[in-house]
C-alpha cells in the first residue's frame, strides 16, 4: 500500500552501492541534512592505543615485505659504497624508499628490479604513506561510513515505530515495546533535545533531533513509512500539532497520543489520533485506587509492567483454539477483539472463538531462565 499526501523522493532512491560512487546534488543535500539530525545506535570502537599499534604493525609488515622483495632481487641493485646489496642494505633501501627520502646511494640497475619498483614497491610506498596518515583517513572513512549507515537505514526502514518525545513517557513506552518483542532497530526516537537523542542512540535506538511539529523532521524519521506512531510530547498543544502533522504525512499509521488534561483528548482525536491516553486522570485514578485497595493497585501495576509477575497481552487466536470457549484456554481471557469491536469476557457472543479474533489475556510473566 502506497502512502499518499507526502513527499515521494524515497521511491527513486538509488541503491546503496551506487550511492557510494555517485549521488545527485539533491540526494547529497538530503543525506547531509539527515546526517546532522539522525543519530545511529552507538557502536563499540577500537581503543586509540590499539588503533595506533595496529597501524604500526601494518607499517612494519609493509617494510618487511619490501625488504624481502629487494633482498630476493639483490643482484639487480647496486650499492654506491661497495657495489653489493646485503640484507641490511635491502632494509635500508626499503626504509628510504617507502618514506620517499630516496638518497640514491642504492639504485635498481636491472630491468627486473626497475619493473619490480614500478609494479610492486611503488604501490607499497603508497600503502605505507596511507598507513602513516591513517588518522586523517580514519576521520574521513568514519564520516563516509556514517553517511552510508544513514543512507542504508533510510532506504530500508519501513513499518517501524516512531516515538516522539524521549522523556519519562517515551522511555517507558519504548521499554514496553521492547518487552513485547519489537526489535530496537524498528524503533525511531524524535526529540528536540540533542542530549535526549544521544541518550536514545546510546540505548541502541535510531534518533532524530528536531522539532516534531515540522514535517521535515518527521520525514527524516521516515514517518511516512511507519506503521505506528507514539506521541509523548510534554505539552498538550505540542501533542496536537504533532498529531496533525503525523496524520498528514501518514494516513495509515496507528497513532497513540498522550495528553495531560481530559478536555484536550477530543481535540487529539479530531487531529487524527486513534487512541488518546490522559496521563493526569489515569494517574489520579491509580492514586485513588491505591488508597481504596492497595492490592488491586499493585495488581494493576503488575499487569501494565511486562515481566513483573502478570502480563496483559493481545495475540491472535491460534488455529487449535478456534471453536473453543474463552474460559477453556490456558491463559485467562479478559476480552476479545472481533470485527474491530472490543467484547469483554461476559459478552454472550463469546460462546466460542472464531478465526480472525484477537484475544486479550492475562498470563504469568515468563522468567528469563524459562525462555
Amino acid at each position: 500500500m502506497k502512502d499518499e499526501g507526502h513527499p515521494t523522493h524515497h521511491t527513486g532512491r538509488v541503491s546503496l552501492l551506487r550511492s557510494v560512487w555517485y549521488r545527485s546534488r539533491s540526494e547529497a543535500r538530503d543525506d547531509a541534512e539527515a546526517g546532522r539530525a539522525i543519530a545511529m545506535p552507538t557502536q563499540t570502537t577500537t581503543p586509540p592505543l590499539l588503533q595506533v599499534l595496529r597501524r604500526l604493525a601494518l607499517a612494519l609488515l609493509v617494510l618487511a615485505a619490501t625488504t624481502l622483495i629487494v633482498w630476493v632481487d639483490r643482484s639487480g641493485y647496486r650499492d654506491g659504497a661497495d657495489g653489493s646489496v646485503d640484507l641490511l642494505d635491502a632494509a635500508y633501501y626499503a626504509t628510504v624508499t617507502l618514506s620517499t627520502t630516496g638518497y640514491g646511494d642504492i639504485t635498481p640497475v636491472s630491468d627486473a628490479a626497475r619493473l619490480t619498483n614500478i609494479l610492486v614497491i611503488t604501490p607499497l610506498r603508497v600503502l605505507f604513506l596511507i598507513i602513516l596518515v591513517g588518522t586523517t583517513l580514519e576521520v574521513l572513512t568514519e564520516r563516509t561510513r556514517r553517511q552510508v549507515r544513514i543512507h542504508r537505514w533510510r532506504s530500508r526502514i519501513r513499518d517501524h515505530v516512531v516515538v516522539i518525545g524521549y522523556g519519562t513517557k517515551g522511555r517507558h513506552a519504548i521499554q514496553t515495546l521492547i518487552g513485547q518483542g519489537i526489535a530496537r532497530e524498528r524503533i525511531v526516537v524524535v526529540d528536540t533535545q540533542r542530549k535526549a537523542a544521544t541518550a536514545a542512540a546510546d540505548e541502541g535506538l535510531v534518533s532524530v533531533t528536531g522539532d516534531a511539529t515540522r514535517s521535515d523532521t518527521l520525514v527524516k524519521a521516515e514517518l511516512p513509512r511507519a506503521a505506528r506512531v507514539i506521541v509523548a510530547a510534554q505539552r498538550d498543544d505540542t501533542a496536537t500539532l504533532v498529531t496533525l502533522t503525523a496524520r498528514q504525512l501518514n494516513r495509515r499509521a496507528t497513532i497513540v497520543a498522550a495528553v495531560r488534561e481530559d478536555e484536550n483528548a477530543p481535540l487529539l482525536k479530531q487531529s487524527g489520533a486513534d487512541t488518546v491516553i490522559t496521563t493526569s486522570s489515569s494517574a489520579g485514578r491509580l492514586l485513588g485506587l491505591s488508597m481504596a485497595s492497595p492490592s488491586v493497585a499493585r495488581t494493576l501495576e503488575n499487569l501494565m509492567t511486562l515481566g513483573s509477575g502478570l502480563d496483559l497481552a493481545e495475540r491472535p487466536v491460534a488455529a487449535e483454539e478456534v471453536g473453543r470457549a474463552p474460559r477453556t484456554l490456558a491463559d485467562l481471557v479478559v476480552a476479545v477483539v472481533r470485527d474491530r469491536q472490543l467484547l469483554d469476557y461476559t459478552d454472550s457472543r463469546l460462546a466460542e472463538l472464531r478465526a480472525g479474533d484477537r484475544i486479550i489475556t492475562v498470563s504469568r510473566a515468563v522468567a528469563p531462565e524459562e525462555e
